[in-house]
């Protein structure tokens, strides 16, 4: 189907997301259950699990470090360059957006760049927005489910809670956060400096199979 074919790749990422999420929401749930076991207490049920704080903390703990790599990449190709990787615009090359209000009159551009000056600069960088709005949102939900999983734990074992805000500055907030943003950082790194020597044949992500390894761009 020329459906399949055209939508091929987000369809193959969204399912392999599906699995991975329903991996992760069934797995969380039969730890939860022993946990409680050992504890001595009822054991939590799989949809209360799934509005639970612990299992809405875990989920967009990874949503925002995944967000936060992509915004970012996204904003530092602009303008900072890696010779010879493939993810890197080549240095040397003309700037590819200037003049948009010339561009927007071209046979197939976006209406939007019609629009005038502001809209043209909005939707310029829209990307780059929408995905920092992404972690923002993630990070948000992050943090405040961290904070409800803490006071509940505080709250059995007869310590007082802390409040949202005050959870804001509570290590184990950033500790949960730096463990995925450094991983995030690192792979794309390592994906940026690979792409010079290495190949992955018929891939945009890859120089061709047959490029010399200065060959910045895919």
């Amino acid at each position: 189907m020329r459906f399949l074919r055209d939508n091929g790749l987000t369809i193959a990422l969204l399912l392999m997301f599906l699995c991975s999420i329903i991996g992760q929401w069934l797995a969380g749930w039969h730890v939860a259950v022993q946990d409680a076991l050992r504890h001595g207490d009822t054991p939590i049920g799989l949809g209360a699990y799934t509005v639970s704080p612990r299992f809405l903390s875990s989920v967009f703990e990874n949503w925002e470090s995944e967000f936060l790599q992509m915004s970012t990449y996204v904003v530092l190709t602009a303008f900072l360059f890696q010779r010879g990787s493939a993810e890197s615009r080549d240095p040397d090359a003309p700037p590819r957006d200037d003049l948009l209000e010339l561009q927007a009159h071209k046979p197939g551009a976006p209406a939007i760049l019609r629009w005038g000056r502001l809209w043209r600069v909005i939707y310029s960088h829209s990307l780059g927005l929408a995905l920092f709005v992404l972690f923002l949102v993630s990070f948000v939900i992050h943090w405040t489910q961290s904070a409800q999983a803490a006071a509940q734990d505080a709250i059995e074992h007869g310590e007082p809670a802390q409040g949202v805000f005050d959870y804001l500055g509570d290590a184990q907030l950033w500790f949960e956060s730096f463990q995925n943003w450094q991983s995030e950082f690192l792979s794309t790194a390592a994906l940026v400096v690979l792409s010079i020597w290495l190949r992955q044949h018929d891939t945009p992500e890859s120089k061709p199979v047959a490029a010399p390894h200065g060959q910045t761009g895919a």
